[in-house]
C-alpha cells in the first residue's frame, strides 16, 4: 500500500511555485495515505527569529488548508519538530551517510556560495535530515519537483545502504512522484531562475496572500522579449520568460491539456494582451486562498493548532514504529 509524505519550508509567504509545483497536488493525493509536514527544522539551518518563525509555522498551516488539504477528515498536518524521530533519524544516517556523497549535494553549494566556510553544519547536512523526513515513515512516494530528484536520490542511496549494511528490509525505498505542469515555475524577473521565496525582489513570485491589484502589477511587471507569443513550442527555445508564463498559464487550466495546445492558442498574441488574461486567470485562483489563509489566521488559530497537536500525534506514532526498529538494528540500548 503506498504512503505519500512531503513537507514545505516555514519561510517567506508560500508562492505560486510551491501551490502549482506541490502544494496543489496535495488534494488530489490526501484520499491515500498521506502526510504533509511543515518543515521547521530545515528553516533554521538559516538564522530566524523565534516569534516569526512560530508565526510562519502556523500561517504555513493555515496555507495547506486554504489551499485544500481537510485535516478534519484525517489529521494530516504537523510540523517537523513536533516529531523528535526527525531529528534522532537524522543523526542515525548522518552517521551511516559518506561524505563523498554530501559533497555531490548542490544545494549547499549553491546556498553556502562564497561564505562556504562560515555556513553551518546543518546547512551541510540538511539532505540527511531531509532523508530521515522521508525514510522515518517508510514513505513509497514523494511528490517531488524536477529539482528536488537529487535529494530523492540521496535519500534512497542512504536507504539502501543502510538496508544493505544491515543485511534487512529497515527502510521503504521511496520514489519519485511527479504531477502535471509548471513542477518548477521559474521567476518572474529572470526565466532561467526558479522562483524563490528568498529572492530579495517580491515583484520575482506571486506569493498566495497577494491581492488582485498586486497580482495584476507583478504579471504586467513580469520581465517578457519583445516578440510575440510563439507558433509552436519549438520556437520556445531561447525565450526562457516566454515558456515560463505560457506554462504558468497550462498549469491554471480548470481542464489541462497538452502544452502544445496552449501554446497554439496564444500563438501570435502580444505579450500585453496575454499579461492581462494571465493576470486574471491568476487571481481567480489565488484570491480564494488568500481570503482563506486570512480568516484562519485572524478568527480560527486555535483549530490551527489543534491540527497540528493532532498532525504530530498521528505522525508520531507512525513514527516510533520505524525509530522502534531502528534503535534495535543498530544497537541502541532502551532500558
Amino acid at each position: 500500500m503506498s504512503f505519500i509524505f512531503s513537507g514545505v519550508q516555514p519561510t517567506g509567504n508560500l508562492h505560486l511555485g510551491n501551490y502549482l509545483g506541490a502544494i496543489r497536488n496535495w488534494e488530489k493525493l490526501q484520499g491515500q495515505g498521506c502526510l504533509f509536514c511543515i518543515v521547521d527544522l530545515h528553516a533554521i539551518t538559516v538564522p530566524q527569529f523565534p516569534n516569526d518563525l512560530r508565526e510562519a509555522t502556523l500561517k504555513t498551516a493555515a496555507t495547506y488548508i486554504a489551499c485544500g488539504i481537510n485535516p478534519s477528515d484525517k489529521p494530516v498536518i504537523f510540523n517537523q519538530s513536533a516529531v523528535s524521530g526527525h531529528a534522532e533519524l537524522a543523526w542515525i544516517l548522518n552517521c551511516h551517510t559518506p561524505l563523498g556523497w554530501l559533497n555531490r549535494m548542490t544545494q549547499f553549494k549553491e546556498k553556502a556560495g562564497k561564505h562556504r566556510d562560515n555556513a553551518v553544519l546543518g546547512l551541510y547536512a540538511y539532505p540527511v535530515l531531509m532523508a530521515a523526513d522521508i525514510l522515518l515513515y517508510q514513505a513509497t512516494h514523494v511528490p517531488v519537483g524536477e529539482d528536488q530528484k537529487q535529494h530523492l536520490e540521496l535519500a534512497r542511496d542512504i536507504a539502501g545502504a543502510f538496508n544493505r549494511h544491515y543485511d534487512d528490509h529497515i527502510f521503504t525505498i521511496p520514489e519519485p512522484l511527479i504531477l502535471g505542469e509548471a513542477t518548477r515555475v521559474m521567476s518572474l524577473r529572470d526565466g532561467t531562475k526558479k522562483m524563490s521565496k528568498s529572492d530579495e525582489s517580491d515583484y520575482s513570485r506571486i506569493n498566495l496572500t497577494d491581492d488582485a491589484d498586486t497580482i495584476r502589477l507583478k504579471i504586467q511587471k513580469a520581465k517578457t522579449d519583445p516578440y510575440p507569443l510563439p507558433e509552436s513550442v519549438a520556437e520556445l527555445e531561447g525565450r526562457p520568460e516566454a515558456r515560463n508564463l505560457l506554462t504558468i498559464m497550462a498549469a491554471l487550466e480548470d481542464l489541462p491539456r497538452p502544452f502544445e495546445a496552449v501554446v497554439a492558442q496564444y500563438a501570435g498574441m502580444t505579450f500585453s494582451a496575454f499579461k492581462a488574461q494571465l493576470a486574471d486567470r491568476l487571481i481567480a485562483t489565488i484570491q480564494p486562498i488568500s481570503a482563506l489563509i486570512h480568516a484562519l489566521m485572524t478568527g480560527h488559530r486555535d483549530a490551527l493548532e489543534n491540527h497540528l497537536r493532532q498532525g504530530a500525534e498521528a505522525a508520531s506514532a507512525r513514527a516510533e514504529k520505524t525509530m522502534t526498529l531502528v534503535r534495535e538494528t543498530v544497537g541502541l540500548f532502551r532500558p
